[in-house]
């Protein structure tokens, strides 16, 4: 059973009339006694609710276009600090993956040299501390120590971990000197980028994987200076997505320069991305509350709806309901600002709206029949 069956049956079990009355203005504009014409008992029914239009605080805000980038403090590279070549992939962009997790199998002639030094000079000194300083020189003892020590922080050095340079010492093996070594995810994250092929030659400083958590996002909204003046650090902010979606945000940084191009200033807004909705490259509607209010005609953001092209809402005659056309302003926190059509203290439908507005179409198409 479609919406207008239901209303047709509510309206028969109602009393209410089934057509326009002859000579209806045209636009919904009903005569008393009208379809709209409906008693306390079945505006209850139906559930409409009715309430005077009043004047409200609403928070004065700064809009502009934003841009979703990643979290740089939530962000991190993996790269070698020497030439190699990569051996093995662990991971693939999209991947959620583990700190401490390996992410590439690297090998290095650079690193095969300091691996195997590393296990010579750490023979050497376990040799020398067992002997001790009574049975070797002073000058041997000092110099096994320091050689240890130089080649086990060349190996760190070149990439390896603390971990992956005990597991080797561990084996005591020399033919374990490879040259591999794996890049460790420093931190929780989301693959984002991994640009690079199995067996290329890596020059150190390369990108080859770069990790963010995009649990938490930033947003860099563009403002006119006159109204970048008027935000401050920590101001609540709204972030919508194609007119759709909205996000709640906070202003945490100001760029200390202006943009070249549009001469405006880049403020930064935190926002938690919920259900990962939003991702980096999106550009949203960015509305930041100053703070401050300003007093507004206002009704319910559901008392609104669009009629013939415009917004308008039913208000209250008597017992008839009547469409009005109205003209909006801003929306906040679920009230509308009304500019122009309606005055304060004038009584309209604030819930029910839109069966209102069902009613009044089944009449035109009653009309037309």
């Amino acid at each position: 059973m479609n919406l207008f069956k239901c209303i047709l049956c509510a309206g028969l079990v109602l009393g209410l009339p089934a057509h326009a009355a002859e000579g209806e203005p045209a636009g919904g504009q009903a005569p008393e006694g009208g379809p709209l014409a409906l008693n306390a008992k079945q505006q209850a029914a139906l559930g409409i609710e009715v309430a005077p239009a009043v004047r409200r605080s609403l928070p004065v805000e700064v809009t502009a276009p934003g841009e979703v980038e990643v979290n740089l403090y939530r962000t991190a590279q993996a790269t070698p600090r020497i030439a190699a070549q990569v051996v093995a992939r662990h991971v693939q962009m999209g991947q959620i993956v583990q700190k401490g997790e390996p992410l590439v199998t690297l090998s290095s002639v650079a690193m095969a040299e300091a691996q195997g030094a590393l296990v010579e000079s750490d023979r050497e000194w376990e040799r020398v501390r067992k002997l001790g300083r009574d049975v070797v020189s002073d000058k041997r003892y000092v110099a096994a120590e320091v050689a240890r020590q130089q080649a086990y922080a060349r190996a760190l050095a070149y990439g390896m971990t603390p971990g992956q340079v005990e597991r080797l010492l561990s084996q005591g093996d020399a033919s374990r000197a490879t040259g591999e070594f794996d890049l460790l995810a420093p931190q929780r994250g989301l693959v984002y980028d991994d640009d690079f092929t199995l067996g290329e030659l890596i020059e150190p400083g390369r990108v080859l994987v770069r990790l963010t958590d995009e649990s938490t996002l930033w947003v860099e909204a563009k403002l006119d200076p006159a109204d970048a003046a008027a935000v401050e650090l920590g101001n609540p902010a709204r972030i919508g997505v194609n007119g759709e979606g909205e996000f709640s945000g906070k202003v945490i940084q100001f760029h200390y320069h202006l943009d070249k191009a549009s001469r405006t200033l880049v403020v930064r807004i935190e926002v938690q991305n919920v259900h990962d909705a939003l991702h980096p490259g999106q550009f949203v509607d960015v509305a930041i509350d100053t703070g401050a209010s300003r007093p507004v005609l206002a009704v319910p953001r559901e008392a609104v709806l669009l009629m013939q092209g415009g917004p308008a809402v039913f208000k209250l005659e008597g017992d008839d309901f009547k469409p009005l056309a109205v003209q909006t302003g801003v929306t906040r926190g679920g009230w509308t600002e009304i500019t122009a059509g309606l005055s304060e203290g004038e009584q309209v439908a604030i819930k029910g709206a839109f069966t209102l507005k069902s009613l009044a179409l089944k009449s035109q198409i009653g009309d037309a029949d």
